[in-house]
């Protein structure tokens, strides 16, 4: 049994400092990030750069000793192994190659493809695996099919998810296609991360909130629990985060019915009733609001430790409700790690 504090979590340990990681902790809200990103020329360049990748995931290792990395990459990486065009208009965001009917469906590549593209992340990972202190939780990750289809049905992210929610109503068929087709480049993709050295993935659901009733089961849980099953199913004891963002009260049983090891929680709910609802079923991550790594001071200070302290009967990896946005200040990270710490 490893002793690394997010693995001793994961498997419902109650510690009594809480481990730490950060949602896009290595980012732009980094000096040291930017620099490296101006040498790979542009993001999906470092993405697929694996020295470079690993580098950026290792500068808030040393920055600050989280206790876990955060493999370095996109979750837009995979429609784009499934032959999705892709690219990144800067200040705006990705853009992606539409599908939107059945000819668009049945261009796209089978999920047994997507490793070819994928390699140089799974290097990445194997960089990592040799880099990173023995101490220090290696950490894959995918998008949930629900997000990553919302983004390659409208070609880019947009406020409400309108465009996968139309498809899904007008044409149910195509839709639930694409979301099985990505549920299985998600367990290849997932899987052949743990085998490159990955010891916990996460599937991030960005935009889980936005599925209602039938549909979050059909669309959010269902593929999660499809994924989760299959991954165990190959990798037995490699655990497995959930985050279904802005699920409110479908955060509750989401780990039983899905079988994940921690649900991760946004800030749309707090602490302590995630304590009393979520935290029942086992590990709980979260929850800082992001923009206290904007503003800091002593909310920044207060939060934190309101946070630790309704979750700490029960087992709890801290992190942030959401990534970490690139106009946060640094020496605010260092302030919330000292108050979870401290």
């Amino acid at each position: 049994m490893t002793d690394k504090t997010i693995l001793k979590a994961l498997r419902g340990e109650v510690q009594s400092t809480p481990p730490i990681w950060m949602m896009r902790q290595a980012g732009r809200y980094l000096p040291e990030y930017r620099a490296t990103r101006a040498k790979a020329g542009d993001f999906l360049s470092l993405c697929y750069n694996p020295e470079l990748a690993a580098e950026v995931t290792l500068q808030p290792i040393r920055r600050y000793g989280f206790d876990g990395a955060i493999l370095f990459a996109d979750i837009l990486l995979l429609p784009q192994a499934l032959g999705a065009d892709l690219w990144f208009v800067t200040g705006e965001g990705p853009r992606l190659s539409t599908v939107t009917s059945q000819a668009d469906f049945d261009a796209l590549k089978p999920s047994s493809d997507v490793h070819e593209v994928l390699s140089p992340i799974y290097d990445t990972i194997r960089i990592l695996k040799q880099e990173l202190p023995k101490v220090t939780t290696l950490i894959g990750f995918a998008g949930a099919p629900w997000t990553v289809a919302t983004y390659m049905v409208a070609g880019r992210g947009t406020p409400d998810q309108g465009p996968a929610h139309a498809l899904k109503d007008e044409n149910r068929a195509v839709f639930s296609a694409l979301i099985d087709l990505l549920t299985e480049g998600t367990i290849e993709y997932l899987s052949r991360q743990i085998e490159a050295g990955a010891e916990v993935v996460k599937l991030f659901d960005s935009w889980a909130g936005s599925l209602k009733g039938q549909d979050f089961d059909d669309f959010a849980l269902k593929p999660a629990q499809k994924i989760i099953t299959a991954l165990k199913a190959r990798h037995p004891g490699v655990p497995v985060i959930a985050f279904p963002r802005e699920a409110g009260n479908r955060y509750v049983g989401f780990a039983k019915a899905t079988g994940a090891d921690c649900v991760a929680i946004d800030n749309s709910v707090s602490a302590q009733w995630a304590a009393d609802h979520v935290q029942v079923d086992g590990c709980v991550q979260g929850n800082l609001a992001s923009r206290h790594m904007v503003t800091g001071g002593q909310a920044l200070v207060d939060e934190t430790r309101a946070i630790v302290q309704a979750l700490g009967k029960g087992p709890h990896i801290f992190n942030l409700g959401h990534g970490i946005t690139p106009d946060a200040d640094p020496d605010n990270v260092q302030r919330m790690i000292d108050a979870v710490r401290g």
